[in-house]
C-alpha cells in the first residue's frame, strides 16, 4: 500500500524488461525457433545494459 507511487529506479526497470523477454523467448521456442532466438538476443542485450548500471 505505501509503495503504491514509489517510483521504480532505472535498474528495477531493466529487471523486468528483461524477465519479459525471457519469458516470451521461451514461449516461443515451443513453436518459432528463430523468433526465440531473437528473443534471447535481446535479453541479453538488456542483462548487459543492467551490469553497465
Amino acid at each position: 500500500m505505501f509503495g503504491l507511487f514509489k517510483k521504480k529506479s532505472p535498474k528495477e526497470i531493466l529487471e523486468a524488461k528483461h524477465k519479459k523477454a525471457l519469458e516470451e523467448a521461451f514461449k516461443l521456442s515451443k513453436s518459432n525457433r528463430r523468433a526465440s532466438d531473437e528473443k534471447y538476443a535481446e535479453a541479453d542485450r538488456i542483462l548487459k545494459e543492467i551490469e553497465q548500471l
